[in-house]
């Protein structure tokens, strides 16, 4: 392709406070409509909005997670529009002096490099209500319990230049606002959503094309496939000799594409001024270090510890710092297995194919990050071969009690007599003399291919209890003599 895809993404975090923005009102998913409301999220006359201060402190966190400038004095603003889901008839929100100004975060990318990308601003602002379509035969209900909801929109500069790269960027941030536990990141609830950016210019041009937007994507799959689907219907209006129309577009995941919702706002038509009601917020630098002393282990530094302490490569360790919840897991496994490296398979290997398989978390994984770690111990004592391991882990899994519990009631144990191993060894031969008499007179590469073929009996004599570390010296001296 002759285009270069230039991509900047503004995410919409949902602060994790008890209460509202501007209000007391609760906050929470799922409640009956407009049953967490307070006057002043339904615009009534003569509602003052007061600014929570535990949002203030959050975005600050989130600030300082990704280097960058800390607005010392900071401004709120009316962003004023119409719409049905906006009682007050404008938004408060930030303009010219936000809260977070400029930063950088450095992505992962799939090949392994790093790419930084900068960070444009980030600024708190109130959610709007809801509009609600089904069940009202023609009309639109209104819920406003989003109403003045905290949110922080983190905007990034235009350096995201593939879909992958925009995936990344946004698993990222979604690693960082967890860690700092000022978003639960629930993205099918609508806790984070993305709004794409998308222009396409000739190869080595310097200019921007002309950009559309993609508003409220909401899962990492859904982003990847809206970019490529606008991609390709910007390119085919470019090479057919047509223009881009600046505009707000919505992404259709079942039919894969994105259709126009309105012509595109430049700021001023949101006649943005600064809230008579709210004075502008001063920082300290004594508060700032505060928030600062607080910080969690970031999944960058943790990435690196994971690598420094446990001698993991930088992928698994990356994988294994992705979320807060799945490193804790991991270190809870090692500290009882005292094996990292084994570990760090188990946790990324069999858990997560079982986790993917029910569309769990880890956090609500039946087995948990001791008892895993128990199991690992029976592998590492050989008690158990890593097959048979396997075994009584999908057991586990099913909630039928522990490692050893499980071991112990189906007569899972390896077989480390070595006696016993040399009978049920000897018993094979003497069933197979052909195969022993051909082994004996093949060349080495031979006999290493039907070596297989008596380890495979042996294992399936002993119903896989047989330990291989003793299967294969006892094997090749019987094979010999």
């Amino acid at each position: 392709m002759n285009w270069e895809i230039v991509i900047g993404l503004e995410i919409h975090a949902q602060l994790s406070t008890k209460s509202k923005l501007f209000s007391g009102a609760a906050v929470g998913f799922g409640a009956e409509p407009n049953t967490q409301t307070a006057l002043v999220d339904l615009g009534m006359p003569g509602s003052l909005p007061v600014l929570n201060k535990e949002a203030l402190r959050m975005a600050v966190m989130f600030g300082l997670a990704v280097n960058a400038d800390i607005g010392m004095k900071s401004v709120f603003a009316r962003k004023n529009y119409f719409y049905p889901d906006l009682p007050k008839g404008y938004q408060t929100s930030q303009m010219d002096d936000p809260i977070v100004g400029v930063g950088h975060l450095d992505i992962t990318l799939e090949d392994g490099s790093t790419k930084r990308v900068g960070i444009t601003r980030a600024h708190l602002e109130e959610d709007a209500g809801k509009s609600l379509h089904e069940d009202f035969h023609g009309m639109t209900g209104i819920d406003l319990n989003r109403s003045s909801t905290p949110l922080l929109e983190i905007v990034s500069e235009p350096d995201i230049r593939s879909a992958k790269e925009a995936v990344a960027y946004v698993k990222t941030i979604h690693s960082i606002v967890t860690y700092l536990g000022i978003c639960d990141g629930n993205m099918a609830e609508g806790s984070m959503r993305c709004d794409v950016n998308i222009s396409l210019r000739p190869k080595g041009q310097q200019e921007y094309g002309t950009r559309t937007e993609i508003k409220n994507v909401n899962s990492f799959r859904f982003i990847e496939k809206a970019i490529h689907t606008e991609v390709e219907r910007q390119a085919d209006i470019l090479e057919d000799g047509g223009k881009i129309t600046q505009e707000t577009r919505l992404y259709d995941p079942e039919k894969n594409e994105t259709r126009s919702m309105r012509s595109k706002e430049d700021a001023n038509d949101y006649r943005y001024f600064p809230c008579p009601d709210l004075l502008p917020v001063e920082l300290t630098q004594g508060y700032v270090d505060s928030i600062k002393a607080t910080l969690p282990e970031l999944p960058a530094q943790k990435t690196q510890r994971f690598m420094n302490d446990y001698q993991l490569s930088e992928y698994d360790a990356s994988v294994l710092s992705s979320s807060r919840e799945m490193a804790n897991y991991f270190e809870t496994v090692t500290a009882e297995a005292k094996n990292a490296k084994l570990s760090a398979n188990w946790v990324m290997g069999e858990l997560s194919k079982f986790l993917n398989q029910n569309q769990m978390d880890v956090s609500q994984s039946p087995v948990s990050a001791e008892n895993l770690g128990l199991l690992l111990l029976r592998i590492e004592d050989n008690t158990i071969n890593g097959k048979t391991a396997k075994d009584v882990f999908q057991s586990m899994w099913n909630e039928e009690g522990t490692a050893d519990e499980i071991i112990e009631n189906k007569g899972l144990k390896q077989v480390t007599d070595t006696k016993a191993i040399e009978e049920m060894i000897q018993s094979v031969l003497d069933a197979n003399p052909s195969q022993v008499e051909q082994y004996r007179v093949s060349e080495p590469d031979k006999q290493k291919k039907m070596n297989g073929f008596f380890i495979g009996q042996i294992m399936k004599a002993s119903q896989g209890k047989a330990n291989p570390s003793l299967v294969n010296p006892i094997l090749a001296k019987l094979l010999k003599d």
